[in-house]
């Protein structure tokens, strides 16, 4: 899994950049307009996700943490691949678009390039109860939470049983929290 990227800019196009690596390799790199318009030199250092498929291989790089998260849980959601999720990435920042979020606004979202109501609608119920944690913002307390969630999430809960019962939970750390929300869950 490639996590991250540096190296030199060899060509940029609003959508993507060839990055040289010091290896001698030339990556291609998808990033959003915003990512794009903030490279001002030659030399880059991106944060990545990287996306195997049965056909390709892809890197999507983003210049901000909080974008990446951002785009990390946009592609969860069933329905938003990778190209949905790099064009809301491009529309909105990761604070417009957790605003959007918490207000459920579904004309803002339809702004998005191929985006649609029912799209929009989809996407804004999969992420009610769920906010985006920027970095440098996050208490303990709340990434002890949101881990814990994501770890439920990947046991195969749903995730109103999730934010139901962690809602319900007192403890403060991931461990605790987990166990004591498992406890509520299988009731």
């Amino acid at each position: 899994m490639i996590v991250g990227i540096t190296g030199k800019v060899v060509k940029k196009d609003p959508t993507h950049l060839h990055i040289l690596t010091p290896g001698g390799l030339v990556y291609e790199v998808f990033v959003s307009l915003h990512c794009s318009a903030s490279v001002k030199s030659d030399e880059i250092r991106l944060h990545t996700t990287h996306i195997v498929r049965e056909d390709a291989q892809l890197l999507y790089g983003f210049c901000d943490i909080n974008e990446k998260r951002m785009f990390d849980t946009l592609i969860r959601i069933n329905g938003v691949g990778p190209k949905v999720a790099m064009a809301i990435c491009s529309t909105f920042t990761p604070q417009s678009f957790a605003q959007i979020v918490e207000a459920k606004d579904v004309g803002m979202l339809k702004r998005v390039p191929g985006i649609g109501p029912k799209s929009a609608g989809r996407i804004l119920v999969e992420l009610s109860g769920f906010s985006l944690e920027l970095a440098g913002e996050s208490s303990p307390a709340s990434q002890a939470h949101n881990e814990a969630q994501m770890a439920l999430e990947t046991l195969g809960f749903k995730k109103e049983q999730i934010t139901k019962a962690l809602a319900a939970c007192s403890a403060t750390e991931t461990e605790s929290l987990i166990k004591e929300a498992l406890k509520k869950l299988s009731k």
